[in-house]
């Protein structure tokens, strides 16, 4: 068979320069990934190549992430409104208007107020260690509610090793049940963003901002309900960021999602792709066609 090419592009949203990887037909249902912390649209790396066979398949850096420029602080607000503005502005520019979302972690409130937003642009949901209930928040964020209730500067410094080597380390590997499968490239990428110059303060920033996701998880929820898009949710079920408990929290508001479980971390896509790729074909097999796009264009991306 013939792989798909991944193309590597930046263009300018709002005067700030944002790196995507783009592949498959245009044309073909759209397929929009979205990544978490502290990791970028590297993260999908193998997982694009997986899909664009019959997608088009989009998945950008956020702002301060991956290869995605990285303005200061007072130039830029660094908040989930912005990101999810971002992400939409990408997509209308790329001539977008009909999208599944895969969203973990950072993308999960990111992808949630694009759906918010737009919610008959939304055709189909891929929710994999993303979090929109309170259930899946166990002792792991006893430091950052403590921040934020408090964000002074004994609070703010408390969250500092978590953005080291060791925490992004953590992040990848707890809950493997075999690490040699994971690449350690992976968190050395992620890390060597982290140690930029001004980086450790943005993200800062950006955690102390998650409280607002929190806070609208009852928005969340109540899109879940009213629009009901057809879900799938795959979740490491070690993961001790986002526990198993907020996974079958969707069930509440999605009766008919199809919930998997794999024995792995809060990265399964890491070390459990060849388990995950598959689940995913026969999900978007089943509930995207191409009519998912209302822009046509029967040229491959290039």
């Amino acid at each position: 068979m013939t792989r798909p090419v991944t193309y590597h592009r930046t263009t300018s949203i709002a005067g700030v320069n944002i790196f995507y990887r783009e592949a498959g037909e245009r044309g073909a249902p759209v397929v929009v990934l979205l990544h978490g912390f502290p990791s970028s649209s590297h993260m999908y790396r193998n997982l694009i190549p997986a899909l664009a066979d019959r997608y088009h398949v989009i998945a950008p850096d956020l702002p301060g992430f991956g290869l995605s420029e990285m303005p200061s602080s007072s130039d830029f607000e660094y908040d989930f409104a912005t990101f999810s503005t971002v992400v939409a502005n990408l997509l209308e520019q790329l001539g977008v208007e009909r999208y599944a979302l895969y969203v973990m972690d950072y993308g999960a409130p990111t992808g949630f107020r694009l759906a918010l937003a737009h919610p008959d642009r939304v055709t189909a949901l891929i929710v994999q260690n993303g979090n929109a209930y309170e259930e899946g928040m166990g002792d792991f964020w006893a430091l950052t509610r403590a921040y934020w209730a408090d964000n002074g500067p004994a609070n703010r410094d408390a969250m500092r090793p978590f953005l080291s080597l060791d925490g992004t380390r953590f992040q990848y590997l707890t809950g493997s049940k075999d690490e040699a499968r994971i690449d350690p490239a992976s968190w050395l990428y992620d890390q060597l963003f982290l140690d930029r110059p001004g980086s450790v303060e943005i993200q800062l920033d950006i955690i102390y901002d998650y409280r607002t996701n929190v806070a609208l998880y009852p928005a969340f929820q109540a899109y879940l309900r009213e629009h009901r898009p057809p879900t799938l949710i795959l979740w490491g079920k070690n993961d001790p960021i986002f526990l198993p408990d907020g996974a079958r929290a969707y069930l509440r508001d999605v009766p008919e999602a199809e919930l998997h479980f794999f024995d792995t971390g809060h990265f399964a896509l890491e070390d459990k792709a060849d388990e995950m790729i598959p689940v995913m074909r026969d999900f978007l097999a089943r509930n995207l066609t191409n009519n998912s796009t209302l822009k046509k264009d029967k040229n491959h991306v290039q």
